[in-house]
């Protein structure tokens, strides 16, 4: 993998995507977005995540984040994909009403026979490749397309009437979840 996506500098802010295998539209039940959201909670109150920026899409997750102390970058997103992939997936299998359910195992299954590192799922494609976010601009760029996301995708007419995004709370409205943003 290049060097170009790695978090290089840990005490730098970082633009990562998390994308679904096949980008799987998976966020579209509030559940599994809870879920999501719920590992960022405990990222932050546990393992020194910083975040400054968010948007929950349907088959992916755009992040701004950073952390205070330890552990590292890479390990505070390996956590994050691991539990979120594990959990997803269980209350998929779990979940009478997912009528998707038989597909999107198959499809879990089939795509974690090609990573060794799995035990037999594959949730999120393999790479998150984190973009440092040097200068003030650069943040303010990304900060902007990650609101902007749920417009240009058709599903609002402005960024704070997305719920699962932090442009809620920048806009100073209330949203559904309690993260907390830098």
């Amino acid at each position: 993998m290049s060097r170009k996506y790695k978090f290089q500098d840990q005490e730098a802010v970082y633009f990562v995507t998390f994308t679904t295998i096949y980008w799987l539209d998976i966020f579209i039940r509030q559940e599994y977005k809870d879920i999501f959201l719920d590992s960022l909670r405990y990222c932050q109150e546990n393992k020194g995540l910083e975040l400054y920026a968010y948007c929950i899409m349907s088959s992916h997750v755009h992040l701004i984040l950073a952390r205070r102390g330890r552990p590292e970058l890479q390990d505070i997103v390996r956590d994050i994909k691991k539990y979120t992939a594990t959990s997803i997936i269980n209350a998929i299998k779990n979940n009478p009403q997912e009528s998707r359910r038989d597909l999107l195992m198959w499809l879990f299954e089939k795509e974690g026979k090609f990573n060794k590192d799995n035990e037999r799922y594959q949730f999120w494609q393999r790479h998150s490749h984190p973009i440092e976010l040097n200068t003030e601009e650069k943040l303010y760029q990304r900060m902007g397309y990650i609101h902007n996301n749920p417009v240009e995708a058709g599903i609002v007419s402005q960024p704070e009437h997305y719920l699962y995004s932090s442009a809620v709370t920048y806009a100073g409205l209330p949203g559904l979840m309690n993260v907390i943003l830098i």
